[in-house]
């Protein structure tokens, strides 16, 4: 089990972002499981067949799901909520080379031990500095030995993996994740950060001004001290979750997004043919299929509508408070309404 323990200015500093390099490292985690979950078995097939002769070496290499370590550097915190991956290869590329050969050395402690402590992940380097041998492979030794080319390599891995292994479906991951940020905001807003952790993930537990994560083989307790909590959604991690809590970067919590059973699933939900007869068909196909935040170019795609004819459409909605919208970056999303939710709901 691993608490932590939260100030006034913690609770004030907690944010939510999305991470790209998350998604990275979480994805290969699940390809390199011996069984990864059947949500996600079409995606691997298909991501396999599609990496087969890729050169991804060092960034395999550093990710390993029997070790219950993940150098930290690989995932640093992203800065900004909505980052793209350009951003997060960025503040990869300027993580201090001292600070990459500290994180080996816990990769190296992790190693040896099948269960891990917190305060034992902090003892000084000298005393868990790796020996010939303990790094994963003489790629990731080279890496230790040099982190300023390593770190140009690896980066140039992930974002090779990255155009074959998640642009692929990078719109519907986007969706997924935006929709689960917007949730999180809500639930802040409305019961306060009680609110934002009574439902983030099993294992996971808010009382008192704690939070409390069970973890199989890792354990500790970290009181912050005004550095706060980063929360980001993955598509990968279900149903664990994954913690980075080892100074000095800023505690993180990586969690299951909402609705990733239906991540790959491709059929739309019914529309119901009493809303339908009130709305007219056009709209009540437009609600069915904002379960999750969507931009007009996927509504078109999804229902066959003409783009200027969602947009009309989504005006009109939106005027009688069944849609709300939503900037993302450079993309205008749209959400069902809790009332459209009521409406839905009841002509089901």
């Amino acid at each position: 089990m691993l608490t932590l323990t939260f100030t006034v200015a913690d609770l004030a500093r907690t944010r939510l972002a999305m991470s790209p390099l998350w998604e990275v490292v979480a994805s290969i985690r699940l390809l390199k499981s011996p069984r990864p979950h059947p949500f996600h078995s079409r995606w691997a097939r298909a991501t396999r067949e599609r990496l087969a002769g890729t050169e991804l070496d060092l960034l395999f290499d550093l990710v390993d799901p029997a070790v219950w370590y993940l150098a930290d550097f690989l995932t640093p915190p992203p800065s900004s909520p909505l980052p793209d991956l350009e951003s997060d290869l960025s503040t990869l590329r300027r993580v201090p080379p001292e600070q990459v050969r500290a994180d080996l050395d816990i990769l190296a402690y992790a190693r040896r031990r099948s269960f891990g402590s917190l305060a034992e992940a902090q003892l000084p380097r000298r005393l868990r500095s790796p020996r010939p041998g303990e790094l994963p492979t003489a790629r990731v030794a080279e890496l230790y030995a040099d982190p300023a080319e390593g770190i140009t390599r690896l980066a140039e891995q992930i974002a090779t993996y990255w155009e074959l292994a998640l642009a692929p479906y990078w719109g519907r991951i986007r969706t997924l994740l935006d929709d689960d940020l917007l949730y999180r905001g809500r639930r802040l807003g409305q019961a306060g950060p009680a609110g934002l952790f009574e439902d983030l993930a099993d294992g996971v537990r808010w009382r008192d001004g704690t939070l409390s994560i069970r973890h199989r083989r890792f354990h500790g307790e970290r009181k912050l001290t005004g550095e706060g909590l980063l929360l980001t959604p993955s598509a990968f991690v279900w149903p664990t979750v994954y913690s980075s809590t080892i100074p000095p970067w800023q505690p993180t919590l990586t969690y299951p997004a909402r609705g990733v059973a239906a991540l790959w699933h491709d059929s739309p939900r019914p529309t119901p043919a009493g809303l339908a007869a009130v709305l007219g068909r056009s709209r009540a196909d437009l609600l069915a299929q904002l379960d999750t935040p969507r931009s007009t170019t996927e509504l078109a795609a999804r229902t066959g509508i003409t783009p200027g004819g969602v947009s009309q459409h989504l005006t009109a909605l939106r005027s009688a408070g069944l849609v709300t919208r939503h900037r993302s970056g450079r993309t205008v999303l749209y959400a069902r309404s809790a009332a459209a939710d009521t409406l839905l709901d009841a002509s089901t």
